[in-house]
């Protein structure tokens, strides 16, 4: 697995104030959702064996994934194929929107199970008691080198990152059209343990190569 990012591929891109950070989301959510149909298709698949094949530990832990929007990668054929293998440690999980300025809780996903909507129209799952991540799947709108995430916004990974004891594996995913010279962190800003795209898996600070963070 790769210990570090590609030299040269970050574009130009920073997000060094507020302002700066609202017109590079913008910019970057347009370059992704003008993804072709199946070059989205395409570029998802290889996340998906990336994640499937450097990470295999996943299969047997509690994982969070994001049910995806705007041309994020989408996971869900390879959380479908982890539930189907049946190991007894594998729980899908998605994430539940609590309230404003909160940490997400996590209810248990499955094929079959029933579904709704939250406020930002994001299929959740429609009952179940909350249950603790051992790893999440955290889109990424851009990323940069040091394991910064831009996302949309509204702190709620940040926010459950920093709650959340043990601290669960956090592995960014994306394409590489997002990734970024810098995002200037904000103090608030929880770093990622690992970052997948199409063109590699990449550890960041907290990864100490025995599938968990520090």
């Amino acid at each position: 697995m790769p210990s570090g990012f590609m030299p040269g591929s970050a574009a130009d891109e920073t997000a060094a104030s507020p302002d700066d950070r609202r017109a590079l989301r913008r910019s970057l959510l347009a370059r992704r959702r003008a993804l072709p149909a199946d070059e989205w298709a395409r570029l998802s698949m290889v996340v998906r064996g990336l994640l499937q094949d450097s990470i295999p530990r996943l299969a047997a832990l509690r994982v969070a994934f994001c049910w995806p929007r705007d041309n994020e990668p989408d996971l869900r054929p390879l959380i479908a194929h982890w539930h189907r293998q049946g190991d007894p440690g594998f729980v899908a999980l998605l994430p539940v929107v609590v309230a404003a300025d909160s940490a997400l809780a996590f209810r248990a996903w499955s094929p079959a199970g029933a579904m709704t909507t939250d406020r930002f129209g994001i299929p959740v799952p429609a009952s179940g008691e909350p249950v603790l991540p051992q790893a999440l799947l955290i889109p990424v709108i851009g990323f940069d080198a040091a394991g910064f995430r831009l996302g949309y916004g509204g702190g709620y990974f940040d926010r459950t990152l920093v709650s959340l004891r043990p601290r669960p594996l956090a592995i960014g995913v994306g394409f590489e059209l997002s990734r970024l010279a810098s995002v200037h962190p904000e103090p608030h800003d929880e770093p990622l343990d690992l970052i997948v795209t199409e063109g590699g898996v990449w550890r960041c600070a907290g990864w100490t190569g025995d599938g968990s963070p520090d």
